[in-house]
């Protein structure tokens, strides 16, 4: 698929839905940074609003996301209005939130009108910290203001606690879901050991470049799983010891 018409289509569609609310959409992650991988990779996006979604814009959005994730490629999208972004707090208040995750929290809300994750509450994500600091480093302005006119500079420390809430989840996760645990253990790896901010694929090759050689083979076929060349088996074994190789060389880190 052509991803400028994609796009384009995804951006009219959003500012069909919002009109004069909105202000921008911007790309972060695997399509920004490299890596993108049409079979698992999401399309990741954030859009900036002038004021807050009503309950009514939300069930829009939320239709259509329904409806246009995974059609073809799965979506994760937060919207924050430009005074959350302005006052910025971490965790991040944000309006609307999508991903396959919520996918049958949504189809349920919206078959019984009885809203839990759509409502006009206080909502927060910390992840956000990490989404608006890739953004910051890597990221695409698709349509609006330019992104350092649009989004403040995140603290370190804020960055640093969304990663390492991920962080502790991989290490709980990792044999459950080795591609995405391994790659993300690594990142958090490279970011506290040299600062650098990358990709997932990145991520992979600069373990196969600079991990020690017994943990390179696991790196490997986590790496061309990702690519999708080929799925090879992963033993728990391998899996624990690579994690436990980086849970040991970050918490040395960051004592």
């Amino acid at each position: 698929m052509n991803m400028d018409n994609y796009f384009n289509k995804l951006t009219n569609s959003i500012k069909n839905i919002i009109e004069e609310n909105f202000i921008g959409i911007y790309i972060h992650g695997s399509l920004a940074m490299g890596g993108f991988n049409p079979h698992r990779s999401d399309v990741d996006l954030l859009v900036v609003v002038k004021q807050s979604l009503d309950i009514s814009t939300q069930c829009e959005l939320a239709n259509f996301m329904l409806a246009n994730s995974n059609d073809p490629y799965s979506i994760e999208v937060s919207f924050l209005t430009q005074k959350q972004l302005e006052n910025w707090t971490h965790p991040s208040p944000y309006e609307f939130h999508f991903s396959e995750g919520w996918r049958q929290s949504f189809e349920t809300e919206l078959l019984t009108g009885q809203y839990e994750a759509i409502n006009l509450n206080h909502k927060v994500d910390p992840d956000l910290a990490a989404h608006l600091t890739i953004l910051n480093h890597r990221g695409i302005c698709w349509e609006g203001p330019p992104i350092d006119d649009v989004f403040p500079v995140i603290p370190r420390d804020h960055y640093l606690s969304s990663i390492l809430a991920d962080y502790q989840d991989c290490l709980k996760n990792v044999e459950a879901d080795p591609v995405y645990c391994v790659l993300n253990l690594i990142r958090v790896y490279w970011y506290i050991k040299e600062g650098v901010i990358s990709s997932k694929l990145e991520a992979g090759e600069y373990g196969l470049t600079f991990f020690p050689q017994e943990y390179k083979e696991t790196i490997r076929k986590v790496v061309e799983s990702y690519q999708g060349i080929r799925v090879r088996e992963l033993q728990k074994e391998e899996l624990t010891s690579v994690r436990d190789y980086i849970r040991g060389e970050i918490e040395g880190a960051i004592v």
